[in-house]
C-alpha cells in the first residue's frame, strides 16, 4: 500500500488563520501581510524546505518577529563608513528624533504666526547657510543626481549665467540679473578625466544628456588644461562643469584645472560654472586633506556647488545645491525643481544633522585609534581569535584610495554568511579567504552582542565539524 504524501497534510489557510497567535498578530499586521506569510511557509513545506509539522510554528515565529518593514537592521563591521549597500550614512540620534517628530503634521509649508503658506524647508536652508557662510543661498532636492540634473537644466545657454563677469574675490553682492534660459540646451563642457560611472552602472554622462544637452569632452583621461576648456567654448556653450572624481583616483602623469582658473574663464565668456563635489564636506577636514569641500569651491568662484547629504555630511539622502543667490533662485524656479523636491522627513533629518554635534560618520572618521585597538583586542580575546591590521575606507563616493588605518578580528571565511543572517545581522568584510570584523563603524555599545554572535557561530561550526 502506497503511503500518502505528507504534503497533503499541510494545514489549510483558513485553519492557520484561526490560530490564536495568528489572530493576535492581526492587531498590528494587515490581513494581506499575514496571508502572504502563510502562503510563503506553505510553499516552503510543499517544496520540502521545512517539515509539514513545522508549518504552524514557523508562521507564528515569522509573525511575532515581523518588523515594521522588510529592511533588516545590520551592524556594519566592514570598516567602510559610507557603505552604499547598507544605506550609506547612518543617522545621528538627533536626526532620528527629528524624523519621529516630523512624522505627523508639521509646519513644513506654513507660517504658524500668520496662518498662511510659507516656503518649504526654511529651517534646513538656514542651517546650511550657517554651516557654509560662503554660500548665499541653498536648495535641497531628493538626491545628488537630481541636483546635478536640475542645475545643468536650469543654468544653460550663454547669457543665462547669474553672477558672472567678476573675479572670485569681488563683492558677492555684485551680481547681474539672470537672462532667460536659452531655447536650446547647448553644450556642457567637461574634462574627459571627470566622466564618472557610479554604482549599478549609472553614468552621470547619461543623466546629463537626458536634458537634451550635448557633452563637449575636453582634455584626456589623465591631463586636462585650461586651454582645453577655452578652445571648446562657443556660442552653444551651456556651462562649464567640474566633477570631483569621488570614487576613483588617477595617479602619475596627471593635471587638472582648479575652480579658480575656471572662474576666470567663465567670466570671460559669461557662462556658468557648476562644481559637483559629491561627498559633502562643508570645510576642509584634516583626516582627508585632499578631499574638496563646499566652502573652498564657492570661495574659488563656483556659481553652484552640488553635494550629497548622505555621505561625509552624515545626513539623509538628499541633493544639496549651494551657491550664488541668483543662480540658486534660477534653479529653484525651474519647473523641474517641483518634481525633484524632498519631503518633510528628509528636511527635518538634514537640519538636525547639521545643527547637532553627534554624528556617526564623523565619529568613525575621527575615531580614537587607541580605543579602537583596545576594543578589537577585547573582542578577539573573548572569542579566541587573532587581531590583524586593517585599513578602513570612506567608501560611497568619497576619498577614493585613502586608507583609514585600524585593526580587525580575523575569522574563517565561512563565518561571514551565518553572521549576516544571524541576530543581530553583522556584515563583515570577506577578503583573501578571511572574514574580517572591523569595529570602526560598530557602536561600542554593541561590542558584547557582536562577541556573543561570533561565539555562537564558532560554536555551531565546531558542532557541525564533529
Amino acid at each position: 500500500m502506497v503511503e500518502s504524501d505528507p504534503r497533503r497534510s499541510i494545514p489549510r489557510t483558513d485553519h492557520l488563520l484561526a490560530l490564536p497567535e495568528v489572530i493576535a498578530a492581526g492587531e498590528h499586521l494587515n490581513q494581506e501581510t499575514i496571508k502572504a506569510i502563510i502562503s510563503e511557509v506553505q510553499t516552503a513545506a510543499r517544496t520540502g524546505q521545512i517539515p509539514v509539522a513545522e508549518v504552524a510554528p514557523t508562521i507564528i515565529s515569522k509573525l511575532s518577529s515581523r518588523l515594521a518593514s522588510s529592511l533588516t537592521p545590520v551592524l556594519n563591521a566592514t570598516g567602510i563608513l559610507v557603505h552604499t549597500n547598507l544605506g550609506r550614512a547612518p543617522l545621528s540620534p538627533a536626526a532620528t528624533q527629528a524624523i519621529t517628530e516630523a512624522a505627523g503634521y508639521v509646519d513644513v509649508e506654513m507660517d504658524l504666526g500668520s496662518g498662511i503658506r510659507s516656503k518649504r524647508g526654511t529651517g534646513a536652508k538656514a542651517a546650511l547657510l550657517q554651516a557654509c557662510p560662503a554660500a548665499e543661498d541653498a536648495l535641497v532636492v531628493n538626491n545628488g543626481a537630481a541636483a546635478l540634473l536640475l542645475a545643468v537644466t536650469a543654468l544653460r545657454g550663454r547669457g543665462a549665467h547669474v553672477g558672472s563677469g567678476r573675479a572670485a574675490s569681488a563683492n558677492i553682492d555684485s551680481v547681474r540679473k539672470p537672462a532667460p534660459p536659452a531655447a536650446e540646451p547647448g553644450e556642457i563642457i567637461i574634462s574627459r578625466g571627470e566622466l564618472i560611472e557610479i554604482g549599478a552602472g549609472f553614468r552621470l554622462t547619461d543623466l546629463m544628456t537626458t536634458t537634451g544637452a550635448r557633452l563637449r569632452e575636453v582634455g584626456t583621461t589623465n591631463r586636462t588644461h585650461l586651454a582645453d576648456y577655452a578652445d571648446a567654448i562657443t556660442d552653444d556653450t551651456s556651462c562649464l562643469l567640474k566633477v570631483h572624481t569621488s570614487n576613483f583616483r588617477v595617479e602619475g602623469f596627471t593635471s587638472s584645472v582648479e575652480v579658480a582658473e575656471l572662474r576666470t574663464l567663465a567670466d570671460e565668456h559669461d557662462v556658468p560654472l557648476i562644481v559637483d563635489l559629491g561627498s559633502g564636506l562643508f570645510t576642509p577636514d584634516p583626516a582627508l586633506p585632499d578631499e574638496p569641500d563646499i566652502d573652498s569651491a564657492l570661495r574659488a568662484g563656483a556659481d553652484l556647488v552640488i553635494v550629497s547629504g548622505d555621505k561625509l555630511l552624515g545626513g539623509p539622502q538628499a541633493g544639496l545645491i549651494l551657491g550664488r543667490s541668483e543662480a540658486v533662485q534660477t534653479v529653484a524656479k525651474h519647473p523641474l525643481a517641483r518634481a525633484l523636491r524632498t519631503d518633510k522627513l528628509t528636511l527635518a533629518a538634514l537640519e538636525a544633522t547639521i545643527t547637532h554635534t553627534a554624528n556617526p560618520i564623523h565619529d568613525a572618521l575621527h575615531i580614537d585609534k587607541d580605543r579602537l585597538r583596545e576594543r578589537t583586542e577585547t573582542l578577539a580575546e573573548a572569542i579566541g581569535a587573532t587581531v590583524v591590521e586593517h585599513d578602513g575606507r570612506v567608501g560611497g563616493g568619497g576619498a577614493p584610495g585613502v586608507p583609514l588605518p585600524g585593526w580587525a578580528v580575523e575569522l574563517p571565511e565561512h563565518c561571514a554568511e551565518p553572521l549576516r543572517t544571524g541576530d543581530p545581522a553583522i556584515v563583515a568584510r570577506v577578503h583573501q579567504g578571511r572574514c574580517l570584523i572591523d569595529l570602526r563603524c560598530v557602536p561600542e555599545s554593541e561590542d558584547q552582542r557582536v562577541a556573543a554572535a561570533i561565539g555562537t557561530v564558532l560554536t555551531s561550526n565546531l558542532v557541525d565539524d564533529d
